[in-house]
């Protein structure tokens, strides 16, 4: 696993780009940006193992180096599924099916699309994954998409969301956000990668309150949504459709 060192050395401002070199370094870099980030994934798996029914869909939307895929497909007993891993990022997409190829993940049903998940068909699924994507997703077309998975979930599926978060009383947001570049720091980024990696993300990753996840989730169609995972700013929901 390569190191990340993107942000080590002062540059210029831009924005953050899923780009070569992130993927290059992407499994190093979420590991240590995102507290818990193995959990989350190891209880992917286990909420895909209890709710993919078979003969049925499973969508990782925004899957990158196919991380929840593979825990997913990994604890899934039986084959009798097809789990589509969709992201738009080229250079992720052409990682993940590398991956794929090696002879511990030949025999998993992983199909792996480069496309902008906005613009796709969900239909008979029993599980969907949006594991940190939809806050890179523009506000004003996060309503459509989650609409658009409910629709194509079987009563009784769910929706995995998992998203860094806002807290709407600001001195609790400013403590939990100290905290995190605290936590950020005891994994070896410096100050000046963090802050440089922050201001590269803010006109980029737009987080939103769990309030506001849980509204637009039963708009959407979801009967029930609760957080099962929390740790600082970051959070992850399951959300059952009715």
């Amino acid at each position: 696993m390569k190191t990340d060192t993107i942000f080590a050395a002062p540059q210029s401002r831009s924005d953050f780009v899923f780009d070569d070199k992130v993927a290059s370094v992407f499994s190093d870099m979420i590991n240590r940006s995102v507290p818990g980030y193995a959990t989350i994934l190891s209880m992917i798996g286990v909420l895909a193992a209890r709710f993919c029914v078979p003969g049925t869909r499973i969508y990782d939307l925004g899957s990158s180096l196919g991380g929840a895929s593979l825990a997913m497909a990994h604890q899934i007993a039986h084959r009798d599924y097809e789990l589509l891993a969709i992201d738009n990022s080229s250079a992720m997409t052409t990682r993940l099916e590398s991956l794929l190829s090696l002879p511990e993940h030949q025999a998993l049903p992983i199909t792996v699309s480069c496309a902008d998940i906005c613009d796709i068909d969900i239909s008979n699924a029993t599980v969907v994954v949006l594991n940190f994507t939809l806050q890179f997703i523009a506000p004003d077309r996060r309503d459509a998409l989650i609409k658009t998975i409910a629709d194509g979930l079987r009563p009784g599926g769910i929706l995995i969301l998992s998203e860094k978060i806002r807290f709407p009383a600001e001195p609790l947001n400013d403590l939990f956000i100290d905290l995190y570049h605290e936590f950020k720091q005891a994994q070896g980024y410096s100050a000046l990668e963090v802050a440089q990696k922050r201001a590269a993300l803010e006109n980029v990753l737009i987080p939103e309150t769990i309030d506001a996840h849980k509204q637009r989730l039963h708009t959407a169609g979801f009967s029930s949504c609760d957080v099962w995972f929390q740790c600082f700013n970051f959070c992850s929901m399951v959300a059952v459709r009715s």
